[in-house]
């Protein structure tokens, strides 16, 4: 079988729409050295620059630290209530000049406690007890960070300690930081409300969550703060809104800003501009078909083509109605079918021919093979078209 131009035109408009020469929006100007902004409704990014350099994550690492302490609890190998020892090398962190929860080997703190004071409090010693929980050592726990970002195809990133202080070899990109803070809201919805604490107490030690976004946009609602002097000041950001079709999720990732103040202002201003320049779209319902399509060999003459989600998508400002949707599949399309297989793309333009998205195109019902003297007539049929 050969792949093939099939176009199926949805009449989204009636109007011409925009002019061949219809530019997206321009991005703001952004004071970071590296930044993207992504809408993770509809897993579009909508701005970025030196997006796949590699560079110092400083503690935005602890994502992936947290990620896999969340699997970790997920399936049972760890409880929230169940209490940790504090080794001699996870109080040695005070030691290193980075953020603390202040935990000391006489203590037993629970792995709920451990989890604020690596989230809220960035506590690089709460970091390292909560990795040796998982992964029994140190060493074993940033092999699994490494396999966790191969398995993802994070190209530009490389773990060699679990807390982010500085060290040869130990660099990510705001890409890669981005799909694991991703990673952590779409498949963690329990633990991902911990990202919006804005301060918590340890041994009488009160310390605030330092992403300032918190206190000052009510739609921000996580996620991690970093600074090293090799990183400089970064910042990944979420903010969710409900919208008429749906809830909407913008998500920042900026390194390498000049200061607190910084990394919270240029966050902002990319988040601002991607509630006010663009629109998220449903386009298609989950299981709706996209396409009703021939099938050949089959028990079934025609096929349901659409997606399993809900398929959104994110355009300039205003021009929802002027959508442009064409469908490359497989042509001719020959049972047997499986419900979720792949057999193309949804193609998603402007009027004027800007590409804003592709989705997978799947099968919805699966189709049988034929009987033999219906796989006879359509291989007839076949030879003759």
């Amino acid at each position: 079988m050969t792949m093939l131009k099939i176009l199926f035109t949805f009449l989204l408009i009636t109007t011409l729409g925009l002019p061949a020469a219809a530019q997206l929006p321009q991005p703001p100007e952004v004071a970071a050295r590296q930044y993207i902004l992504i809408d993770l409704t509809s897993q579009q990014v909508l701005a970025e620059r030196e997006a796949d350099a590699q560079a110092d994550p400083a503690s935005l690492t602890k994502l992936m630290t947290a990620y896999l302490t969340f699997n970790a609890l997920r399936d049972g190998k760890l409880a929230l209530t169940q209490k940790l020892p504090v080794s001699e090398r996870a109080w040695s962190e005070r030691r290193g000049g980075g953020s603390l929860m202040f935990i000391d080997p006489k203590m037993t703190p629970t792995v709920d406690e451990l989890l604020r004071g690596m989230i809220v409090q960035s506590g690089n010693d709460a970091s390292v007890a909560l990795a040796e929980a998982v992964g029994g050592t140190l060493e074993r726990f940033v092999e699994m960070m490494n396999q966790q970002s191969k398995a993802w195809g994070l190209k530009n990133t490389q773990f060699k300690n679990v807390t982010g202080l500085t060290e040869a070899g130990h660099y990510s990109s705001t890409r890669d930081m981005a799909t694991i803070a991703g990673r952590i809201i779409v498949e963690h919805p329990t633990f991902y409300p911990l990202y919006s604490e804005r301060q918590y107490t340890f041994n009488n030690i009160k310390q605030d969550n330092r992403n300032m976004l918190l206190g000052r946009d009510p739609t921000v609602d996580g996620m991690k703060t970093g600074y090293t002097d090799a990183a400089g000041y970064c910042l990944v950001a979420s903010a969710a809104r409900d919208m008429p079709n749906g809830k909407r999720r913008l998500l920042t990732v900026v390194l390498g800003t000049a200061s607190r103040e910084a990394r919270a202002a240029e966050s902002q201003k990319l988040l601002n501009w991607g509630w006010q320049a663009w629109d998220a779209i449903r386009l298609f319902e989950a299981g709706k078909p996209m396409a009703v399509v021939q099938v050949w060999k089959g028990t079934e003459s025609t096929v349901r083509l659409g997606a399993a989600q809900a398929v959104f998508v994110t355009v300039p400002k205003g021009e929802g109605d002027k959508l442009k949707t064409t469908v490359e599949r497989i042509d001719p399309l020959v049972a047997p079918l499986a419900q979720g297989q792949n057999v193309g793309m949804l193609k998603v333009n402007t009027a004027g021919g800007t590409a804003v998205a592709s989705v997978p195109l799947t099968v919805l019902e699966p189709v049988p093979l034929a009987g033999i003297l219906g796989r006879a007539w359509d291989a007839l049929r076949l030879w003759i078209k």
